[in-house]
């Protein structure tokens, strides 16, 4: 158990917004992104201006997320949780501040924007229930024109299971006619795949849902994630607004680039593995879903839609380390265009990045030899141009990303540590509120004889309830020199916490009359609590509950 630093000041002119604060903390794009979406008017979705992230409500033709939306904060309240403000420096070795007990503020905050994106709906929304799958809310903000990827118009929809209660991704393909029953059987072998760099996949059927024949991908839902197209190629209008300038015009950290390389490198070892293809390895289908955090998405469409290309395995394979090679070349120049001008984009990576990076990249891009073309003058076998060989070359890097990795797994099981405390205290918390001024117990539990009050108020007011009925008084109702409330967090944590301990420092309690004053220690209160506890259980088995 250790204090906590009473000199923290918690005072509500401290939940004001900081104007100078980073685009990371003001800027969020789920729900501050434009209103002036363009229409999506293609069968099966509503006519109107959609927009499922926009904190307009009017944006929905006057529909809105939640009934009473004017009254109603659709995004989350941080301004209910404490600020940090200035860290104090003169703290003892043992002293601790309220922030120390809680998760970071930033990983807090990241978390709640994932829970309240996958927790959005859009009220009378005219898309159909799929199956099983139904609240569907459209999370393309543009109609997508472009087919040149798949041949079909592609849409994509968060959507939660009524089987399991789980938010999934949709993808579909409008108009698709399914020629080959053996087509659609090509996804069983991905639902296999469970590795950490690929989305994962667990089905695919068609539908006329739509009106149309459509073919929908059923896939694992990361809320707040974003395309490295999205990150590197466009121009975001928060960036913009706070910085001035595109996402793409910095430079990309060396480290970031092979941290890139060594998870999608991974992925495919488990896709090959598996005897199959990737396929589609774009910055536009590969997902970042936190920071330097990516993966592969839509992966088993181009086997349905393509199932009778005729294209051999070994091809298919060897265009994935070609694709693979063109991202990071493009991520590298900034440019999505980059591998339309191979030479000039090399020369690029030759001044920026070390010469290690220009030749993994060559390898990639480089064509499959012949088989006959010897390793080396003296060596007769050919070179296999594949993963394992590529996860060959990567062995250091895979150390680095690996480090990076366990650093990261540290961090965060530290947080998880802080939160241990959270949950003690929430239990105590219940077991007290359970306990106080309980207005009904069973008229089993025995009352002192010749009392005339009823059985709840007899044993809410006697024995150990009593002094937890002070205690209560103690921490939560305190009042200053001029009678004015004291709402001290450092406290609350401070009594919790001794509490939970059973410390034999002893407090006085005293009645809100003050004609009684009574001297307890916490050991006496936590014996207080578990056994005040322990008759609620027993009274309640008694009455078969």
């Amino acid at each position: 158990m250790y204090p906590v630093n009473r000199n923290e000041s918690f005072r509500a002119d401290r939940y004001k917004v900081d104007p100078n604060a980073p685009a990371s903390v003001l800027g969020y794009d789920p729900f501050n992104s434009s209103a002036n979406i363009s229409s999506i008017a293609t069968s099966g979705h509503q006519a109107s201006s959609i927009n499922p992230y926009a904190q307009d409500p009017t944006g929905l033709s006057g529909a809105s997320y939640y009934q009473n939306a004017n009254a109603f904060q659709s995004s989350p309240s941080y301004h209910l949780y404490w600020p940090i403000g200035p860290q104090p420096t003169n703290l003892l070795a043992y002293q601790r501040t309220a922030h120390d007990f809680f998760i970071p503020d930033s990983l807090r905050e990241d978390l709640q924007k994932k829970s309240e994106v996958a927790r959005q709906v859009i009220p009378n929304s005219s898309l159909p229930p799929i199956e099983q799958y139904h609240s569907l809310v459209c999370l393309d903000t543009s109609q997508h024109k472009n087919q040149s990827l798949f041949g079909y118009p592609s849409w994509v929809y968060k959507a939660v299971s009524g089987k399991d209660g789980n938010t999934y991704t949709l993808r579909r393909l409008e108009n698709f006619r399914l020629t080959n029953e053996n087509a659609i059987r090509s996804v069983q072998p991905w639902k296999r795949i469970l590795s950490g760099s690929v989305v994962t996949i667990h089905d695919a059927f068609t539908t006329r849902a739509f009106g149309d024949s459509s073919l929908i991908l059923v896939t694992d839902y990361h809320p707040c994630s974003k395309s490295l197209a999205e990150e590197y190629f466009k121009n975001s209008p928060m960036q913009s607004r706070f910085h001035g300038r595109q996402a793409a015009s910095g430079h990309i950290p060396e480290q970031v680039l092979w941290g890139y390389l060594v998870q999608i490198a991974s992925a495919l070892k488990a896709i090959h593995g598996m005897g199959l293809a990737a396929r589609l390895i774009t910055p536009s289908k590969v997902l970042l879903t936190s920071k330097n955090r990516v993966r592969l998405n839509a992966c088993a469409i181009m086997d349905v839609v393509q199932f009778d290309s005729g294209r051999s395995l070994p091809e298919l394979q060897a265009d994935d380390l070609a694709q693979l090679g063109r991202l990071i070349l493009c991520i590298a120049n900034n440019s999505p265009t980059a591998h339309l001008n191979q030479q000039k984009s090399m020369d690029h990576i030759t001044r920026a990045y070390p010469g290690r990076m220009k030749e993994c990249i060559k390898w990639l891009l480089d064509p499959q030899p012949s088989p006959g073309t010897p390793t080396s003058p003296t060596a007769g076998g050919p070179i296999q141009k594949d993963i394992d060989n590529f996860l060959a070359g990567l062995t250091d890097q895979f150390a680095s990303v690996f480090d990076s990795t366990l650093h990261a797994e540290d961090t965060l099981t530290n947080t998880l540590g802080r939160e241990l405390e959270s949950s003690r205290l929430v239990r105590l918390l219940v077991k007290l509120n359970f306990i106080n001024e309980r207005p009904e117990l069973d008229a089993s539990i025995p009352i002192p004889s010749g009392s005339t009050s009823n059985p709840s108020s007899s044993w809410a007011e006697t024995g150990e309830r009593y002094y937890l009925k002070l205690f209560r008084d103690y921490v939560f109702h305190q009042v200053d020199a001029n009678g004015h409330p004291v709402t001290n967090l450092a406290h609350v944590l401070d009594c919790l916490n001794k509490l939970d301990a059973g410390s034999e420092e002893k407090i006085a309690l005293i009645s809100r009359d003050e004609q009684n004053v009574l001297v307890v220690s916490y050991r006496e209160l936590k014996r207080g609590v578990e056994s005040a506890f322990q008759d609620l259980i027993k009274a309640g088995r008694g009455s078969g509950r």
